[in-house]
């Protein structure tokens, strides 16, 4: 079991070798997935892991380094080796800590441990992916072939303490349940997947609705058409409205921001996007994915107000990236052990609107409807966008038959800002999520 005592003296230490100033990061970790494929178990693994994340700086020099043998020759070691490298370093004027008054003063209890998750087995999580699988492939005599099941849970416990006097801990649980069925007809295959994602086993969705969900899905792209190129109405489900959301925090990192690759440097106070639009960052919502009491410097989490109204109010920060461009940090430092914090969104969400996803499609006369996104085709310092599609075409307000094999296309700045309708259907399944939207026109390349 790891401890507090550790990290007070690996920062002794730290502090008897010369270090002006240093931070360290403990992660224990309890990974277990049990895949299933066609009612058999596949694959089980089990890890346990801990991992201890060391950051010296002599002035401003810094150096981080890591290592999974606490024992105390080996965290001595570690220190004297970190220290060799910082001093190697080059200077860098926007090094070194938060500052101390800035720390977390409190660790509330945002509810991310379940410890039912101590209990769960392993034929339980067996058991839990195969009730899944089954009833996909219980669902329809079409769904003929499965690329599996898989449950996995994740018990952790993170201690980050830094020789500006913070030290804090807390435990966190994930657990996960994915299946994806593939469908067959005469037209050929088609598969799809559903999922649930949640801190605790008992905000889980069952297996079974999952596994229900996941035939429906993989059933209703059956006969897929090809479509002509043409610009049209753009509806996005929420899991494709979420990997837009992704890509818009991309353009809102430090990092991004004071290397000049972001298409929203000096846009604060601009408006980005539609007036509908507002989109938060908040690490302080009780049991959700993203949240956290402190991030990877030890500043307190909080709620961000990113977008509000269609304007751009903040970008997302650690120490490092705020100091280059001359801000304050958002407490959005994330970090694993090996690694320098860097700024990432806790709980980002694009806010839910007024509208039900029905209502949407039915105010498109002709476009497409978004249900999966391929690829990764987006320059974040022009905003140009284009991603592989599968989806539904919309005729007259309504669903009519599924599409592959096509292309969208268009500018993120012209995308926000031509978001006409957001739905009311947002649901925390991930730690960055939207409700469905529509974006007034875009490009879709078929044939």
């Amino acid at each position: 079991m790891i401890s507090q005592q550790i990290v007070e003296e690996v920062l002794q230490e730290a502090k008897r070798k010369g270090a002006t100033a240093a931070d360290l990061v403990l992660i224990e970790n309890e990974l277990v997935t049990a895949q299933v494929r066609l009612r058999e178990t596949e694959t089980l693994r089990s890890a346990k892991e801990v991992r201890l994340g060391l950051r010296l700086f002599f002035d401003k020099r810094s150096a981080t380094s890591s290592t999974s043998d606490l024992s105390k020759e080996s965290l001595a070691r570690l220190v004297e080796d970190t220290a060799v490298l910082a001093k190697a370093i080059a200077h860098d004027e926007c090094s070194g800590l938060p500052p101390a008054e800035e720390c977390a003063k409190s660790i509330p209890d945002l509810h991310l441990y379940d410890p039912d998750g101590e209990a769960l087995t392993v034929k339980d999580q067996i058991d839990r992916a195969r009730a899944a699988e089954d009833a996909a492939l219980s669902y329809d005599s079409r769904i003929t072939n499965s690329e599996g099941a898989e449950f996995a849970s994740n018990l952790y416990r993170i201690i980050y303490g830094s020789s500006q006097g913070f030290l804090g801990e807390y435990r966190g649980s994930t657990f996960s349940l994915a299946v994806t069925p593939i469908a067959s007809s005469e037209d050929g295959m088609q598969r799809d997947h559903w999922y649930s994602r949640a801190r605790h086993l008992g905000a889980m969705e069952p297996p079974e609705a999952i596994g229900k969900r996941a035939a429906e899905r993989a059933l209703r792209r059956l006969g897929a058409r090809k479509i002509k190129t043409q610009e049209v109405p753009v509806i996005f489900d929420p899991d494709t409205a979420a990997n837009l959301m992704r890509i818009f925090c991309s353009a809102l990192f430090g990092p991004a921001l004071y290397r000049g690759a972001s298409f929203l440097i000096d846009r604060l106070g601009d408006k980005i996007a539609a007036e509908s639009i507002s989109i938060y960052d908040d690490g302080t919502l009780p049991g959700h994915l993203g949240s956290k009491p402190f991030d990877g410097e030890g500043l307190p989490t909080c709620r961000n107000a990113i977008v509000e109204n269609g304007v751009l109010r903040s970008y997302l920060l650690d120490s490092y990236s705020a100091r280059k461009l001359g801000m304050k940090p958002t407490g959005s430092a994330a970090r694993g052990a090996g690694d320098s914090p860097t700024p990432w969104p806790t709980n980002f969400y694009l806010q839910s609107g007024s509208y039900e996803p029905a209502e949407i499609i039915r105010s498109v006369d002709a476009g497409l409807y978004v249900t999966e996104l391929i690829g990764f085709g987006v320059n974040l310092v022009t905003g140009d966008y284009s991603q592989g599609a599968v989806g539904f075409w919309i005729e007259k307000g309504e669903l009519t038959y599924p599409v592959e094999e096509i292309t969208i296309a268009g500018n993120l700045k012209e995308m926000l800002l031509g978001i006409e309708m957001v739905g009311n259907d947002l649901t925390f399944r991930s730690s960055v999520v939207a409700p469905t939207l529509k974006i007034r026109r875009m490009t879709v390349a078929g044939h």
